[in-house]
């Protein structure tokens, strides 16, 4: 049986528009169907199950099912529960992604408040700046194909990851199309099927599709356990991935003695440890420590995506010369390089990134502020710890289920990422990410509506005293 919270993933924003709510679910169910999502004799959730799970009435799923059958696109029989109609079986299709993510990014943009992909919506003047002077260069005797990537923009990479600490040669560093692919090449690499990854628990959702493309097999340890980290590591596992610097979705900050451990670690057994440093930049205090791989061998991901803006598509990989040579070899089958003009344009964005960085860091923390300040007042049961840079909070609910409280905030106008697609535990359901890279007004807006989809969840409920951990 399709699970529920799947069946709801790959559902997407099928309640944001007009008409019954019936007739939306049953819409949104019958175009999966004909795309070949939900093949015939996929068995679906029973009524009161799927109900539960949009934060709908059952009445409104009997409806959709009910319309459905009348249109032959499922059959329904008691005691054989409710299934996509037989039809000419449809080629298999490759797998894909129901992350929710990846599906808000799918869907068509509209007048809900996406708070749901952490990166920042606004290109910076210096953006248009870096690619006019990049457009200004001739190029002669190039045909513009780079799979390693543009010299002179590895060579400022390098540099900076010098200036920083850890010496690096422009050897050392592959750019990508954003740390996205940094993390598909990684994974293609490192990871076999069947293989164990070390991950933690939560992390980002775009590094568990990219280890799940390989089919790994995750061993998950909780943020913050680095004694579990090191027994795992113990296992020899094909790959280790952490988040050190204001961990994706948590904040958490990984102390200089737990670096230094994992790169011992990883030095002894030969296990590979990837380090994610696309949120390193945003720390509202002080500058971020130093990279695991500067206590010892680690790969390091990086991007502009989330100080500059995440159109670019420029990220790198920071790794031994020998893995930068296996990875690059795996690029050029892949794209045969990034885009050179944005190549191009992003050596002047990283000559100015601590200047980008300040303006950046600036405005989260103003939003940081006004996100916090909007739930205290209006959500004081929801339960978060105040960041101390990236871009999002980790938000627990005092009850009920995420994924089904997402499903009611749609309906309110506001798109959150349930925390369960962000745990390969099958865990943190009772959790939200919400990022705070909208404008301080949308941001509070946000929250009143929020507010209003949770007195609508819990009718009846009075709000409770404000439960808000301090850091």
């Amino acid at each position: 049986m399709t699970r529920p919270e799947d069946l709801v993933t790959r559902l997407g924003r099928w309640s944001a528009g007009r008409g019954p709510l019936y007739l939306l679910l049953a819409g949104r169910i019958r175009r999966l169907i004909d795309d070949g999502e939900l093949q015939p004799g996929t068995p679906l959730p029973p009524d009161r199950t799927l109900a539960a799970a949009l934060a709908v009435g059952r009445t409104t799923v009997v409806s959709a099912y009910d319309l459905l059958a009348q249109e032959g696109k499922i059959v329904r029989r008691q005691g054989s529960g409710t299934k996509v109609a037989p039809a000419a079986l449809r080629p298999e299709r490759p797998a894909d992604s129901a992350n929710p993510l990846f599906m808000h990014l799918l869907e068509p943009l509209d007048k809900i408040v996406q708070l749901t992909c952490a990166a920042p919506n606004v290109m910076p003047a210096a953006v248009t700046e870096a690619y006019a002077k990049a457009l200004s260069v001739e190029v002669t005797d190039d045909i513009g194909y780079h799979p390693l990537g543009y010299y002179e923009l590895r060579a400022a990479l390098a540099d900076r990851f010098t200036a920083r600490g850890l010496p690096t040669k422009p050897g050392q560093i592959l750019v990508t199309t954003g740390a996205q692919q940094a993390l598909a090449l990684l994974a293609r690499l490192f990871v076999a099927p069947g293989d164990r990854v070390v991950v933690e628990t939560p992390t980002y959702p775009g590094a568990l599709e990219a280890f799940r493309e390989s089919t790994a097999d995750f061993v998950p340890v909780p943020v913050g356990d680095a004694d579990g980290l090191v027994r795992a590591m113990r296992a020899r596992p094909a790959a280790v991935y952490v988040i050190p610097t204001h961990h994706n979705p948590t904040g958490s900050v990984m102390s200089t003695l737990t670096r230094q451990r994992l790169a011992a670690e990883a030095a002894e057994l030969g296990v590979r440890l990837i380090e994610d440093e696309v949120l390193a930049d945003l720390s509202f205090t002080d500058e971020a420590p130093l990279p695991v791989a500067a206590h010892g061998p680690a790969v390091t991901i990086g991007s502009l995506s989330k100080v500059v803006w995440g159109g670019l598509r420029i990220g790198w990989v920071r790794a031994s010369e020998s893995v930068i040579m296996q990875l690059a070899r795996l690029k050029a089958v892949h794209d045969l390089g990034s885009n050179y003009i944005g190549q191009v344009a992003a050596v002047s964005l990283v000559s100015s990134l601590d200047a980008l960085r300040a303006d950046r860091v600036s405005a989260l923390r103003a939003q940081h502020a006004q996100l916090c300040a909007s739930l205290r007042e209006h959500l004081p049961s929801w339960e978060f710890t105040p960041a101390a840079g990236g871009q999002s909070l980790w938000v627990r609910l005092p009850h009920g289920d995420a994924v089904s409280f997402a499903q009611l905030a749609l309906r309110h106008g506001v798109a959150v990422l349930p925390g369960g697609s962000l745990d390969a535990s099958g865990a943190s359901k009772e959790f939200l990410r919400i990022p705070f890279l909208e404008p301080a007004d949308v941001l509070a807006g946000a929250v009143v509506s929020l507010a209003s989809a949770w007195r609508e969840y819990n009718p009846g409920v009075p709000g409770d005293s404000l439960t808000t951990l301090v850091v």
